[in-house]
């Protein structure tokens, strides 16, 4: 396993991804994935041990790679989240989840999103379109997410502070739980 690094990031609601990419091609970013399906599975103990100290055991599955990442409690500067994080890169996902279901960890909510990554000079940016929207998420140094965000067109006060699992609760709060699965997933 790595050593922690903190993680700040800031994650904006957007209308649609074009004018962001639009944007990022004018500014010279360079591309350095294109749309790709990522699946994450979050996993935890049956009381919910992970969960109820603000911490994620997320295993990342997209474009041949798998990831596994524990994310300890978030901290938030304004906007910007904060939070150590430890990751791996495995190569074996069917029998990384069986050491943790052994371990004692189960499934506890699916997340999909599409997601492009661009880089602006020393920051990344996340095109992220969901089954609940589209958003963009800006990670770096802390001193230059502001001015990424400006040089974008975004305002980080329309930053969220929400998760992807916490916002898709509240989207299926808010839309009365319509068919909406419990997981975050394409359904077509």
């Amino acid at each position: 396993m790595t050593d922690a690094a903190t993680e700040s990031e800031v994650k904006l609601p957007v209308a649609g991804l074009q004018p962001v990419r639009d944007v990022l091609e004018r500014a010279g970013a360079h591309l350095v994935q294109g749309m790709t399906r990522e699946v994450n599975c979050l996993y935890d103990s049956a009381e919910g041990r992970l969960r109820s100290k603000d911490m994620a055991l997320r295993l990342r599955e997209y474009g041949g790679s798998c990831i596994l990442t524990l994310k300890e409690k978030a901290v938030f500067r304004g906007p910007v989240k904060q939070r150590p994080e430890h990751e791996v890169e495995v190569s074996q996902s069917d029998g990384l989840r069986t050491i943790l279901e052994q371990l004692g960890y189960r499934p506890s909510f699916r997340y999909e999103k599409d997601r492009e990554i661009w880089r602006l000079g020393a920051v990344q940016v996340m095109l992220d379109h969901t089954p609940m929207g589209d958003f963009v998420e800006i990670e770096g140094a802390e001193s230059r997410l502001e001015q990424a965000a400006r040089s974008l067109g975004l305002d980080l006060g329309q930053s969220l502070h929400l998760s992807y699992p916490r916002l898709w609760e509240e989207h299926r709060r808010l839309e009365g739980n319509a068919d909406l699965p419990k997981d975050m997933v394409f359904t077509l």
